[in-house]
C-alpha cells in the first residue's frame, strides 16, 4: 500500500508545467504522437510526474501504434489505481497513481501476452529514469 499524497491545485500548479498539471490533475490527454516517451527506447523506469510513484518498466513497454507509451504491465499492481470512466461517451478503465491520484491514462484490453493488458499512458504524467545499463 503506498502512502497517499495530497496537495491544492496551486501547490500543484507551483510544482507541475501547464501540460502536466492539464493531464495529471484535470484528467486531460495529450496529442497522440506528440509525447516526449511515445518512441523512448531507452532502459530505465517510468515514476509519476507529480510524486515519483514508480509505474512501469521499460521492460514491459512496447509499441502499440497508438500515439502514447504503451505497457503491459505496471512495476507493481499497488501503485497504480484504475476506475470506470464514462466522459467522451464511451466506457473506458482509467489509471491512476495510487499515491497522488495522478491521471495517468486508461488501460485496454487489446494488448500482448503475457497479461493482454495495454497501458496507454500520457508522456505528461511520466518521468523516465534512464537504468545505469
Amino acid at each position: 500500500m503506498v502512502e497517499k499524497i495530497k496537495k491544492t491545485d496551486a501547490e500543484w500548479k507551483e510544482q507541475l508545467s501547464e501540460e502536466q498539471f492539464h493531464v495529471t490533475r484535470k484528467k486531460g490527454t495529450e496529442r497522440a504522437f506528440t509525447g516526449k516517451y511515445h518512441n523512448n527506447k531507452e532502459k530505465g523506469i517510468y515514476k509519476c510526474v507529480c510524486c515519483g510513484t514508480e509505474l512501469f518498466s521499460s521492460e514491459t513497454k512496447f509499441e502499440s501504434g497508438t500515439g502514447w507509451p504503451s505497457f503491459w504491465q505496471p512495476i507493481k499492481e499497488d501503485n497504480i489505481r484504475c476506475e470506470n470512466d464514462f466522459s467522451f461517451f464511451m466506457r473506458r478503465t482509467e489509471v491512476l497513481c495510487a499515491a497522488c491520484d495522478a491521471h495517468l491514462g486508461h488501460v485496454f484490453n487489446d494488448g500482448p501476452k503475457p497479461t493482454g493488458q495495454r497501458y496507454c499512458m500520457n508522456s505528461a504524467a511520466l518521468d523516465f529514469e534512464k537504468s545505469e545499463d
